[in-house]
């Protein structure tokens, strides 16, 4: 990660990370990053950059309704940067951040199918639950991820 820099994101980031997302997993996903996130959230979310390329990113906010709560919605890492350890320091100044903000609790949620996304959330200390059926919407079902800071 030494030759990655990692900063607070900015709304014109949101192109360059929907422009990669659907690559970088292999389906398409960018839908799932609505620009409202980058707009409304950057300065608790993060980008990753070697060199000019972007490396990685963490989109989160601190809940306005629930003041103990920070949560992480969309998170990604280049296939050249994963394995190593980039998403674990991505995640760690994201909790530092919410902890210095008072917050005391992390959530996350993806699909069923991410399995990858669920081992490496275990991996840093999330409780996993799920899958919880219909969780956004019919037939939407997620797994759920809870992290006390």
């Amino acid at each position: 990660m030494s030759d990655v820099q990692v900063r607070a994101a900015r709304p014109e980031d949101h192109a360059r990370i929907v422009a990669v997302c659907d690559a970088w997993w292999g389906r398409p996903v960018a839908h799932i990053l609505p620009r409202l996130f980058l707009d409304h959230f950057h300065r608790t979310s993060l980008v990753a950059e070697g060199g000019d390329a972007l490396a990685g990113f963490l989109v989160g906010f601190h809940s306005p309704s629930e003041p103990a709560t920070a949560y992480v919605h969309f998170a990604g890492v280049a296939p050249e940067h994963r394995r190593s350890g980039l998403a674990r320091g991505l995640y760690r100044r994201f909790f530092d951040g919410a902890r210095a903000d008072g917050r005391t609790l992390v959530r996350a949620v993806t699909s069923p199918v991410n399995e990858g996304s669920i081992a490496f959330h275990r991996g840093i200390g999330f409780t996993v639950t799920g899958p919880h059926a219909d969780h956004d919407g019919p037939g939407v079902d997620r797994m759920v991820f809870e992290r006390p800071l």
